[in-house]
């Protein structure tokens, strides 16, 4: 039975005002991880970020040449990648208040003069949370919120452009969801994830549990929309990680890279809409302020919410060795892996293995008349021998198999950051017999 449609949507990345994406190097790196979906201008920021200055309220660091018009014409453009933006919910530009509708408009405006790349503009960034700046006379106020667009972002936006998505924000678990969803107008929602907090990382639970937590939250956002009447509406994941601050050692391993895989498998497997992981580039730390416990697994004595390397040693990483910029990080090995299944017009499927499947986690989904299955193997020392089955088909013309796995990420003690390892496996009789290495993640492709 095919499962939820899929998108290529999925494999996404935010991008930064702070970061120089002028530099050469960067739109190719994004294809090469085959990354087709960008959130802009990033993260808390939003909620104090004013477009057509490129400056914050507060005085805040932005790059000169990091304004919208910049981003376009350096990274969109060149690379045709689908952009969301999120809009400034919290100040407006003279700072003296809450966020401006006739700013997000005019920015929507902007935008559809200049490509029409943006298909999702979000209002406000975790508006929900006390962290978030917020000038309106109650703040952080879901009622507030919810009036806000319903009378003001989302009519003005509309009206700049017809066809543009608007989205609120949601966080399950509270009341902020059933108020915003009941009270707002709105195309979609956006969730944040993040598995840990900061100072309490565990391998174990990040390989093992976090990418079923993020599932579980899922589920809770799609009970939220049907409690509010609106069951159908799409769900875009804007932020992903695996700490939600003062990223460390896990950050550039292959344990964030196990997670991050198996967390594009979830959003498959639920019809996620879009995601962008947190975040493509900038955002460097080293030991003086993320966790480099040797209780966790790795070799770098650096870390940060980067997913491409910003050509270390730049951003504050001192004593971090040289990484060419654009370099992919284990986390975007897994992201180029998932390109090659999330592919638009497929449907996930429920794979069938059998053997030793103890740590071992799969995830299916139809491709171009053939199947694409990912496997993982969560254990850190043993190797896993499982079968595959494919229903109705015992035979393929053609199997495909390319990995990356422990033994490729343990390169990078020399600062190696090796590809996936990729083999031909010719005609093959169904069931498959298959070897899964310790740590590693396959996506296998069979041909009929």
């Amino acid at each position: 039975m095919l499962g939820a449609p899929v998108t290529n949507q999925i494999i996404g990345v935010n991008m930064a005002y702070w970061f120089d994406q002028s530099k050469t190097g960067i739109t190719a790196a994004l294809q090469t991880a085959g990354i087709k979906a960008l959130r802009w201008p990033g993260g808390s920021g939003s909620d104090l970020y004013h477009w057509a200055t490129n400056s914050l309220c507060g005085g805040g660091y932005t790059f000169p040449a990091a304004n919208f018009p910049s981003f376009l014409a350096d990274v969109v453009d060149p690379g045709n990648f689908d952009v969301a933006v999120t809009v400034d919910y919290g100040t407006n530009p003279a700072c003296d208040a809450g966020g401006d509708p006739a700013e997000a408009a005019a920015w929507v405006a902007n935008a559809l003069a200049n490509g029409n790349h943006v298909s999702h503009w979000t209002v406000g960034n975790e508006v929900f949370g006390s962290w978030e700046t917020d000038l309106h006379p109650i703040k952080n106020d879901p009622t507030t919120y919810a009036n806000a667009v319903a009378t003001g972002f989302y009519p003005q936006m509309k009206a700049a452009n017809p066809n543009t998505q608007v989205g609120v924000v949601v966080n399950p678990g509270g009341t902020w969801d059933s108020i915003v969803l009941a009270q707002a107008k709105y195309d979609f929602v956006e969730y944040h994830f993040y598995a840990q907090t900061p100072g309490q990382e565990s391998d174990t639970y990040l390989v093992s549990q976090a990418a079923q937590a993020f599932a579980s939250q899922l589920v809770a956002v799609k009970a939220d929309l049907a409690s509010a009447g609106h069951p159908d509406t799409p769900i875009y994941v804007g932020e992903l990680g695996s700490v939600y601050s003062n990223p460390g050692k896990q950050s550039s391993s292959i344990t964030q890279a196990l997670y991050a895989g198996q967390v594009l498998g979830e959003l498959m497997n639920a019809g996620v809409a879009r995601a962008t992981w947190w975040i493509g580039f900038g955002g460097c730390s080293d030991a003086s302020s993320g966790n480099f416990s040797s209780s966790l697994y790795g070799w770098q004595n650096f870390g940060g919410y980067m997913v491409f390397s910003d050509g270390l040693p730049e951003g504050g990483c001192g004593g971090a060795p040289t990484v060419p910029l654009g370099t992919l990080l284990p986390t975007m090995r897994a992201f180029e892996l998932f390109s090659a299944v999330a592919h638009n017009g497929e449907h996930a499927l429920s794979p069938t293995v059998t053997g030793d499947t103890s740590d071992v986690r799969a995830y299916a989904a139809t491709n171009s008349g053939g199947t694409a299955v990912v496997l993982f193997n969560l254990n850190q020392t043993s190797s896993k021998t499982v079968t595959l089955h494919v229903t109705g088909q015992d035979h393929a013309s053609a199997v495909s198999i390319a990995t990356y796995d422990k033994g490729i990420y343990d390169q990078s003690q020399n600062n190696v950051w090796a590809a996936p390892a990729t083999a031909s496996l010719g005609a093959q009789t169904l069931p498959l017999g298959l070897t899964l290495t310790p740590w590693s993640m396959n996506v296998v492709t069979l041909t009929p």
